[in-house]
């Protein structure tokens, strides 16, 4: 048994009945360990939560940062942000629930190890944002709120997305960046 199954395990039981609800036992029996066995690969079900933060938080960084270093006008940038986004929530949905759904359960002395990387990931977008807007490309007076508008609309897909229906993660993501970088209002010339 390896931490990577565990936290995996982890992740789909705080998905499915949320981490209060969750146990230590139903973790292990998901293991297939005894409960004093889990005990030996982690200390408590807080840094199991806090593992999974951040496990989900370096992925999007990694993807982020992927995409910020291409060279990109920043209209392209953002839509591929926002898909690579979308793939990796969608396509990881477990962690992304505990990411967005449970962070909110930290003890405070996790929450002050969390809140940093989080920080630097919703930094990403703001400057993202920021970035577009000073070489002329965006028209935005506040990208911190700008890119709350984009992240909420990106991650309440894991609510409703199903992957058998009509569209696939680039497609919603290409349709969300449309709406977003034009608006839904139709211009007249």
């Amino acid at each position: 048994m390896t931490r990577d199954e565990i936290l995996e395990a982890a992740a789909q039981i705080f998905r499915e009945k949320g981490f209060h609800a969750a146990s230590m036992q139903d973790i292990a029996l998901a293991v297939n360990l005894q409960k004093a066995s889990l005990y030996h690969h982690v200390s408590s079900k807080q840094e199991i939560l806090l593992a999974l933060l951040d496990r989900a938080l370096d992925l999007l960084i990694e993807h982020m940062e992927q995409v910020i270093s291409q060279p990109l006008s920043s209209e392209e940038k953002l839509r591929q942000a926002m898909r690579v986004y979308l793939i990796v929530m969608l396509g990881n949905r477990d962690l992304a629930a505990v990411l967005l759904l449970e962070h909110r359960s930290l003890e405070p002395q996790y929450q002050a190890r969390h809140t940093p990387r989080r920080d630097r990931f919703e930094r990403l977008w703001r400057d993202l944002i920021k970035d577009g807007h000073d070489q002329g490309s965006f028209s935005c007076t506040d990208p911190a709120l700008a890119s709350r508008f984009v992240l909420g609309v990106l991650n309440w897909s894991i609510t409703w997305y199903r992957p058998d229906g009509p569209l696939s993660p680039p497609e919603i993501a290409d349709q969300f960046a449309e709406m977003f970088l034009k608006g839904l209002l139709v211009r007249k010339s």
